[in-house]
């Protein structure tokens, strides 16, 4: 079997970020640090980090008065930081920077007095963490060009869109292709929301699928850009592919008469649950691996300061 290797994949900037701002913070205060909501969408991550000491709750609620909370790459709404202020809490943010521009892109849009439209996923942490930089009502949320058509005609009010950085990139385009056509006049960012990571690994995927006759997308079910490369691979042609978190969920009867299998992982997967996958695989078939792409994409952010 030929297992293809697409490159760049796993983590991203965002992703080593916030990590390393939980294990900063256990370096420098010692457990428990709690993390509001998973601070990346990976189990393997988070019981790591549970294991040093993390905790991780759902609501800023759920952590003693004067403990040491970290927030997760996601972004929150401003009033998840008044509170947790108010319970007088040691505080830092893991937001992800290309979140961050897409916050103060919304905030500035909604002072310019325009309706934003966000194409996302309701109920994503994300959106939920963008949707809370604005008033209720000054926004609407598409996932699909049909969500679009749905839309109250605005023609007469100023509109003004931003994306979910993990969206899907050609379903984004087609929904940014509708908006222009419904709203004449929409303004959107300067450069695409949607990160670097999501792009080069979307695009990675969509150059081997072709060549393949399966996919193996190592990521959790629950994660966005995960899912956005089963979806990618789909789309590109392969008529098999397998959304796996680990090799105990891969369905190996799937692969038993293909000849070759392109790989990948979410930007929140760490490489040692592609490498066990890759074992796994060693252990049933006669493999060859080969790498496609770059897995340098030359990018950092500034660490989180704990201090």
């Amino acid at each position: 079997m030929r297992v293809v290797l697409a490159a760049p994949r796993g983590f991203c900037a965002g992703v080593t970020r916030a990590i390393d701002a939980v294990e900063s913070a256990l370096d420098r205060f010692g457990p428990p640090v709690y993390v509001r909501r998973p601070i990346v969408h990976n189990r393997v991550v988070m019981e790591s980090l549970r294991a040093r000491g993390a905790v991780f709750v759902q609501e800023v609620e759920d952590v003693p008065e004067g403990a040491v909370l970290i927030l997760s790459a996601h972004g929150v709404a401003p009033e998840i930081v008044v509170a947790a202020r108010a319970r007088k809490l040691r505080l830092f943010d893991a937001i992800c920077p290309l979140v961050d521009k897409v916050h103060r892109e919304v905030r500035r849009h909604h002072r310019d007095g325009r309706h934003v439209i966000l194409i996302g996923h309701l109920g994503h942490p994300e959106i939920d963490g963008t949707l809370g930089q604005l008033p209720p009502g000054a926004a609407d949320v598409v996932a699909s060009v049909d969500d679009v058509e749905r839309l109250d005609h605005r023609n007469t009010l100023a509109v003004a869109y931003a994306t979910q950085t993990t969206f899907a990139v050609d379903e984004a385009q087609r929904i940014i292709d509708g908006l222009e056509t419904r709203f004449p006049g929409i303004v959107g960012p300067q450069g695409s929301d949607i990160c670097y990571a999501t792009t080069n690994r979307q695009s990675a995927v969509r150059r081997i699928a072709a060549m393949v006759d399966a996919f193996i997308i190592v990521g959790e079910e629950f994660s966005s850009n995960a899912r956005r490369l089963a979806e990618v691979a789909e789309a590109a042609g392969c008529g098999n592919v397998q959304l796996v978190a680990d090799l105990s969920e891969l369905d190996l009867s799937r692969l038993a008469h293909i000849h070759s299998v392109g790989i990948t992982a979410a930007a929140s997967t760490p490489a040692q649950s592609v490498s066990a996958l890759l074992d796994g695989l060693r252990q049933c078939f006669d493999i060859s691996t080969e790498q496609i792409g770059d897995p340098d994409e030359g990018v950092t952010f500034r660490r989180v300061a704990i201090c």
